[in-house]
C-alpha cells in the first residue's frame, strides 16, 4: 500500500508540474502575442512620421504645379516638418515623463493623424506649410514616447535589445520607402494621396495603442522648461532660415547677419537656462557620457547627409533627367531594399557585438557612397548611380539601431524617454539643416550639377566625420542600461 500510495502522490506531483509547465508555456506565448502588437502599435506611428519625413520629397515637383512657389517654399514644406520637429522633441519627451508616455503617444498620434488629412486638402500652399508644422508637432509628441513606451514594455534584455534595434530599423525603412511610395501615390493618384493615405493607418495605430500598450506612470513632480524650449525652438529657426536663404539673400546680406547674431544669442541663453534649471528640458549631465554625446553627434551628421541628398536627388531625377515621380520612386528603390535588409542585420550584429562595429561598417558605407555618387552627371547611365544608391542606404540603416541602442544603453533607465528625445531631437536637426544647406546649393537649374557636386562631397564628409567620432568615442558594451 506504501508504495501505491508513493506511487500515486509522484503521478500527482508529476501531473501538477506538467500543468504548471504548460500554464507557464501558455502565459508566455500570450506575452510574446501582446509584446508583438505593442510592438506593431508603436512602430506604425513611428514608421508614418518617418515616411513624412522623405514620401513628401517625390512629390514636390507636382507641388509645385499645382500650388505654385519657389524652390525655398519647397524647401519650407520639408523644413517646416523637420524644425517644429526636431525643436519640440525634448518637450515631448518630458511630458511623456511627467503626465505618461501613453498618453502624450496617443495625443501625437492623432494630432498627426488629424494634421494629415489637413495637408490633403491644402488648398495653397500657405495652408500645405502650416499643417507640416502641425505634423511635426504630433510626430516630436510621438517619437520619445514611442522608445519609452518600447522600454518599459519588454522586460527581457534580449528582447528589448530586439524591439529597439526593429524600431530604429523602422526609421531607415520609411526614410528610403518614402520616395517609392510618394512616386507610386503621385503618379497613379494625386500628391495629395501621400498624406491621406496617413489617415487610416493612424487611426489604426491609435485602436492598438489604446488596447494593447500598457500605461507608464508619469513623474507629476518634474516640471516643463518653457524657457529653453523658446530660445532652442528660436535657435534652429533662425539657423534653418539662414542656411535656407543664405544663398538668395547673400550671406553677409544684413537679415543673415542678423539671424545668426541672434542665433548664438539664443543657443547661449539656452543653455544658461538648462545650467539652472531644477527640471531641465536637456539635462546637461546626460552628456557626461561619452558614448551618449558622441551618437547624438553621430545622428545629427548621419540625417544631415541622408536627407539634405534625398531633396536634391528627388529634384535631380525628375527636373534633369526628366523622370516622373513614379520613376523617381523606383529609380530609389536599391536605398529601400538595402535598408530592408540591413536594418534587420544591424540589430542582431549589435546585440552581440555592441554599437560601434555596425555604426563604423554603416557610416564608412555610406560616407564613400556620397563620395562615389560625385561621377554622376547629366550623361550619367543609371546603371552606374544603382550601386551608388545601393550601398547609401545600406549604410544609414545599418547605422541607425546601433546608434540608438548606444544612446539608450549610455542613458540610466528612468531618462530613457527624454534621452530618446535628444536623439531623435539631434537627428531632425540635422535633417533640417541638411535640407537647407544643401538643398540651397542646387537651387539653380544652371548651377544644378556643380551645387551637387558640392553638396554629395559635404554629405560624404559628414558621414565620415561621424565614423571617426564613433572610432574614438562610443563605447564597445551593446547593452549597458538594456
Amino acid at each position: 500500500m506504501t508504495d501505491l500510495r508513493r506511487a500515486q502522490n509522484n503521478t500527482q506531483v508529476m501531473n501538477r508540474d506538467m500543468d504548471q509547465k504548460v500554464e507557464r508555456q501558455e502565459e508566455t506565448k500570450t506575452t510574446r502575442s501582446v509584446e508583438r502588437l505593442v510592438l506593431v502599435a508603436i512602430c506604425l506611428g513611428y514608421f508614418l512620421i518617418i515616411l513624412d519625413s522623405t514620401v513628401v520629397n517625390v512629390a514636390l515637383p507636382n507641388i509645385q504645379q499645382q500650388l505654385g512657389g519657389s524652390v525655398n517654399e519647397l524647401q519650407w514644406i520639408v523644413d517646416g516638418y523637420l524644425l517644429v520637429f526636431a525643436s519640440v522633441l525634448l518637450t515631448g519627451g518630458a511630458l511623456g515623463d511627467r503626465l505618461g508616455n501613453k498618453r502624450i503617444f496617443l495625443i501625437g498620434l492623432a494630432l498627426f493623424t488629424v494634421a494629415s488629412a489637413l495637408c490633403g486638402v491644402a488648398p495653397n500652399m500657405w495652408v500645405l506649410q502650416v499643417a507640416r508644422l502641425l505634423q511635426g508637432l504630433g510626430a516630436a509628441f510621438q517619437v520619445p514616447t514611442s522608445l519609452a513606451l518600447l522600454n518599459h514594455s519588454f522586460h527581457d534584455p534580449r528582447e528589448r535589445a530586439r524591439a529597439i534595434g526593429v524600431w530604429g530599423g523602422i526609421a531607415g525603412i520609411a526614410a528610403c520607402a518614402g520616395p517609392v511610395v510618394g512616386g507610386l501615390l503621385v503618379n497613379t493618384l494625386t500628391w495629395r494621396s501621400a498624406f491621406i493615405l496617413n489617415v487610416p493607418v493612424g487611426i489604426l495605430a491609435v485602436l492598438l495603442t489604446v488596447r494593447y500598450v500598457a500605461a507608464v506612470p508619469g513623474l507629476p513632480q518634474r516640471g516643463l522648461d518653457f524657457g529653453a524650449q523658446v530660445t532652442g525652438f528660436v535657435a534652429l529657426a533662425l539657423l534653418t532660415l539662414a542656411f535656407i536663404q543664405g544663398k538668395a539673400w547673400g550671406w553677409s546680406s544684413l537679415p543673415i547677419l542678423g539671424a545668426l547674431a541672434v542665433f548664438v544669442l539664443s543657443t547661449v541663453i539656452f543653455v544658461l537656462i538648462e545650467r539652472r534649471s531644477k527640471s531641465p528640458m536637456l539635462p546637461l549631465e546626460l552628456f557626461g557620457s561619452r558614448t551618449f554625446s558622441a551618437a547624438n553627434a553621430v545622428g545629427l551628421l548621419l540625417n544631415f547627409g541622408f536627407y539634405g541628398q534625398l531633396f536634391f536627388m528627388n529634384l535631380f531625377f525628375q527636373n534633369i533627367w526628366g523622370y516622373s515621380a513614379l520613376l523617381t520612386g523606383l529609380a530609389l528603390l536599391p536605398q529601400t531594399g538595402s535598408v530592408m535588409v540591413s536594418a534587420t542585420l544591424s540589430g542582431r550584429v549589435t546585440a552581440r557585438t555592441g554599437p560601434r562595429v555596425p555604426m563604423v561598417i554603416g557610416l564608412l558605407a555610406g560616407g564613400c557612397a556620397f563620395l562615389a555618387m560625385m561621377l554622376v552627371n547629366e550623361g550619367t547611365g543609371y546603371l552606374v548611380l544603382c550601386p551608388m544608391l545601393l550601398v547609401s542606404g545600406f549604410g544609414i540603416a545599418f547605422t541607425m539601431p546601433a546608434m540608438t541602442t548606444a544612446v539608450v544603453a549610455a542613458a540610466p533607465r528612468e531618462r530613457s524617454g527624454i534621452a530618446s528625445g535628444v536623439l531623435n531631437a539631434s537627428r531632425q536637426v540635422g535633417s533640417a539643416l541638411g535640407v537647407a544647406l544643401l538643398g540651397s546649393l542646387v537651387s539653380q537649374r544652371s548651377t544644378f550639377i556643380p551645387g551637387m557636386h558640392v553638396a554629395l562631397a559635404i554629405a560624404g564628409a559628414a558621414y565620415l566625420v561621424g565614423c571617426m567620432i564613433t572610432l574614438l568615442f562610443v563605447r564597445r558594451e551593446a547593452t549597458a542600461n538594456l
